[in-house]
Formats: C-alpha cells, structure tokens, sequence
C-alpha cells in the first residue's frame, strides 16, 4: 500500500500554520495537540477558525504537478492507494472528489488517533490487507515520516521546491515531484514476484 499525506504531498501546501496559530492565540508547536489542552469553550472557538483555514485551503487546493498519473500508476501497479491526514474529514472529502481521487482507504482526524501515532497507519494497512513492512508512506513532514516508520512503513519525503529540511535523513528517500515516486518504489507491492 501507499500512503499519502495529502496538504503540501498530494496538493501544494496552503494551510498557513503559523497563520492559524496567531488567529487562534496558540503557541508555536502543533495545533491539534495544543487544541486538546484548551478549556471546552475556548477549543469550540479555535475549532471554528480552524474549520475557517482548513475550508478555504480546501475550496482552493491545487495538486501537485503528476499527482493523478502518479496515483494511477500505482494502481495499475496493484498499490493499495490510502490518504492519511490530519484534516477534517469534510474538507478531505471535498479535496478527493474536487479532483476525482480514486483511493481505497482514508483517515481523517475525525477517524480517531492522529499521526505522528502509528495507529492510523496500521489501522489503513488491516483496511486493505496490506503488510506495513511492504507499504509507503509519503508526507511533507516530519510527523509523517515518523508516523509511518513506527509502522514499520518506508518512508518518503515530498519536499517540492523547498530545500530539504533538517530531519530530511530521517526519510528512506526524498523527491521533489510526485512521479519521482515511480523510480523509488518497487513494481510491485508484492516484494519477490
């Protein structure tokens, strides 16, 4: 299976963190932790700007350059195809059939543990009878990469055009485009056929 994060790995990133943060009056670090710590009214206000950001990056998402040839390719390779992410599943939900995504499994933060557990990694690979030592997981973040390694995933980083950030080592491998993704994993999901 291939897993996919899906704002800045399948789309161009356009949630501004830093943004909802300050709109918020979080502190650095990241929100849905410091959204958990909140007193029950004040997370039903950060959540309500949160929803805000999420459904304006949402309505306005732009895939990277490959995406959809990349995602066919691998079905037609016979890769399981999963999005794990942290948004809302509202909001994911409109991104995949804005785009006409075709996948096979989905987790959203309304769908229980969120990365960087491993859980929700392990829950896609039981969904779609997949091995977590066979399956990928591709972010553009470090929760990602260690999301999926607690797996026991490989683990790709999609960096784009921006310079390959400090935790980059941490990653099996690093592209800067989604077909790159062709040349990184196997044929097949089925090592040894």
């Amino acid at each position: 299976m291939v897993i996919f994060d899906l704002d800045g790995t399948l789309t161009v990133p356009t949630l501004d963190f830093d943004a909802i943060r300050a709109d918020i009056g979080l502190p650095p670090g990241p929100i849905l932790e410091s959204l958990a710590k909140l007193s029950d009214d004040a997370r039903t206000h950060a959540a309500a700007i949160l929803e805000r950001h999420e459904r304006a990056a949402a309505e306005g998402a732009v895939l990277h350059d490959g995406a959809i040839d990349t995602l066919q390719t691998l079905r037609d390779r016979g890769f399981p195809i999963a999005i794990l992410t942290r948004n809302a599943r509202r909001w994911t939900d409109l991104v995949i059939t804005r785009f006409g995504l075709v996948v096979d499994a989905l987790r959203t933060r309304d769908d229980g543990v969120i990365k960087p557990s491993p859980e929700p990694v392990l829950s896609l690979c039981v969904e779609t009878g997949s091995d977590p030592r066979s399956s990928w997981m591709i972010g553009d973040h470090r929760i990602d990469l260690e999301s999926g390694r607690s797996a026991g995933c490989s683990t790709v980083l999609m960096i784009g055009r921006q310079p390959p950030p400090t935790y980059a080592h941490q990653a099996d491998h690093v592209i800067t485009a989604l077909p790159q993704l062709l040349d990184v994993l196997p044929p097949s999901p089925w090592p040894g056929r």
